[in-house]
């Protein structure tokens, strides 16, 4: 922990297909901040979610340059999204098609040259990883949002009465897998492979640990041990006796 405590600033980079929306969605800017959260917010379907990754296209990304620029401004970390709650990875990853890699134009991994980049400079490598939020990957979670957080939209009650029986969701697409499947196929074989495929992660951020239970947690905490330095947040669910640290 003691060089968390030193570094004390740093950079945390939330990038994904919610970026080509901007916020707005149809023509309607989000009635509630957070450009990341469109997707629930604005209760976008899943099909037509898929359609937008085909518009991700990050041809200028030059991750010398972001963290060039991190480094410059006196950062001592960087923390970007690897799998946000739209579940869409930056990396390259076996347990799901809904990645960077499979689903875009791109075609490449935004995560491992980040990695190469920090360890160029000297600036520590964190990732954000969503245990339990997942709103395309089957199986996942979702917090329960009011349609009317995204828009006005005119089917708000229709879809809030679906989303209010339905544990958050809002698409059928979403519950043809339980919880127990995502976890064992996607968040624990994804977690394994940013572990073990991209060098020394330093620090690691889980997120919304909505209806997670115990078990799953442990599931994920115990994968911990492939990464013996790392620094991990306060999010999993459970405190763990690992080296934890409460993120602001």
């Amino acid at each position: 922990m003691q060089w968390w405590r030193e570094g004390r600033f740093g950079m945390f980079i939330h990038f994904g297909v919610y970026s080509i929306y901007g916020g707005v969605y149809n023509g309607h800017p989000m009635r509630k901040g957070g450009a990341e959260w469109i997707m629930n917010r604005s209760k976008i379907l899943v099909a037509e979610y898929h359609k937008m990754a085909k518009q991700f296209n990050p041809v200028k990304f030059d991750a010398d340059a972001w963290v060039k620029m991190a480094k410059d401004a006196g950062m001592k970390y960087i923390v970007i999204t690897s799998k946000h709650h739209d579940g869409f990875a930056l990396f390259e990853t076996k347990a799901s098609k809904w990645n960077v890699v499979d689903a875009t134009p791109y075609g490449k991994d935004l995560i491992k040259p980040i990695a190469k980049a920090c360890k160029k400079y000297g600036v520590k490598f964190g990732i954000y990883y969503s245990q339990s939020q997942d709103w395309n990957n089957p199986g996942g979670l979702a917090a329960p949002k009011k349609a009317t957080e995204g828009w006005l939209n005119p089917d708000s009650v229709k879809v809030d009465a679906y989303t209010r029986s339905h544990t958050g969701h809002w698409d059928s697409l979403q519950t043809t897998s339980t919880f127990d499947e995502y976890i064992d196929k996607v968040a624990i074989p994804q977690v394994k492979e940013l572990f073990t495929n991209y060098g020394e992660i330093p620090v690691l951020w889980w997120d919304t640990p909505y209806y997670i239970k115990t078990r799953h947690a442990t599931k994920l905490n115990a994968l911990l041990a492939l990464q013996p330095n790392i620094i991990t947040n306060d999010r999993l669910k459970v405190r763990y006796p690992d080296d934890t640290t409460v993120f602001a």
